[in-house]
């Protein structure tokens, strides 16, 4: 037996509560692989997944949430993976329709997991997360549309979340000028830690304008909010410049124009981490062992446990959890 965060739906009120349970090997789900779980980590997807409602993400109750997960290969039928390996888990819908990283041993299809690349333990891993591995994808992107070190200040808005956290600590370590921006004032010593050479203050990107465009400003733009930010930024940005689209904090519409795609040759860049294929995770996860400096992973790393987890997925759906939670399932 070995615990676990177990989602159960109260069928009277139609709602969702979550606690720690012990359950067995034999209730988990099909899979190549079984992994002895030490870490996950709190997404904003975590949080819905523990919502009373589950999101409109949980499809089948009773359920284990959790989209990240690294630890150590107990059994496997597929090649690739031997008992003792290390692994990490992002994406693929785990901790959505199936079950996830909340707890102590998992199963899963080997075609979800990627080798823990060498110089990176499973804890920092989880620090990494969906959260880093998105925002080093969305450095990849931008740099692969041309974006280099001395082009001019890198903008990455919800600055102090996951995603903006790690994309802030890459981009200053890679050599950028990086531009936070944060509605947090008590923010701004974080992001300066992280390599934050200028903060901007929410406010000054909140609300659209009526001029397509404004002055050419920045050199590129990791954006986790979306909304009516995203569209003021795209008319702020420098020609042929690209925005890597992440997040919709801010809201799913886009109120903006065409004219700095036409004009100014613009590029609006989407980034997925769930479906993303298996060659440029590894590509990514290397990238993040050797462009993350562990010193700044650190300083975003909040320690939690897995009877944390129901009030911290209350707490990041509100914006009140800042940098990165780490959840060390063992303890």
């Amino acid at each position: 037996m070995f615990n676990a965060l177990m989602v159960k739906k109260d069928e009277e009120s139609g709602l969702a509560t979550a606690d720690v349970e012990q359950i067995s090997l034999d209730q988990l789900p099909e899979g190549e692989v079984t992994v002895a779980v030490e870490y996950s980590t709190v997404n904003y997807k975590d949080g819905l997944c523990l919502s009373p409602k589950g999101g409109g993400l949980v499809r089948n109750y009773p359920h284990i949430p959790g989209i990240d997960f690294a630890g150590t290969v107990e059994a496997s039928s597929d090649d690739r993976y031997r008992p003792g390996d290390k692994v990490v888990l992002t994406g693929w819908r785990v901790g959505e329709a199936y079950w996830g990283g909340y707890t102590q041993k998992t199963r899963v299809k080997a075609d979800w997991l990627v080798p823990l690349p060498e110089g990176l333990a499973s804890r920092q891993a989880m620090a990494v997360g969906t959260a880093g591995l998105t925002a080093m994808l969305s450095v990849m992107a931008l740099e692969d549309h041309g974006l280099t070190p001395g082009d001019g200040p890198v903008l990455v808005t919800g600055a102090a979340g996951g995603v903006g956290s790690v994309a802030t600590a890459i981009l200053a370590n890679l050599g950028y000028e990086v531009a936070g921006v944060t509605g947090r004032p008590e923010s701004a010593e974080y992001l300066r830690g992280l390599g934050a050479s200028q903060i901007v203050a929410r406010e000054e990107l909140n609300e659209t304008v009526k001029r397509p465009l404004e002055s050419e400003t920045w050199a590129g733009c990791i954006d986790a909010v979306g909304g009516e930010m995203l569209a003021r930024v795209l008319g702020q940005m420098k020609y042929g410049a690209s925005v890597a689209a992440v997040g919709l904090a801010g809201g799913a519409a886009l109120p903006a124009t065409v004219i700095p795609f036409l004009l100014r040759g613009v590029n609006l860049l989407g980034i997925d981490s769930v479906m993303q294929p298996y060659d440029n995770r590894v590509r990514a996860w290397q990238r993040l062992a050797t462009d993350l400096p562990m010193d700044k992973l650190e300083a975003m790393v909040r320690p939690a446990v897995l009877s944390d987890l129901p009030e911290l997925g209350a707490d990041i759906l509100k914006g009140k959890v800042q940098g990165r939670v780490v959840v060390d399932v063992n303890a």
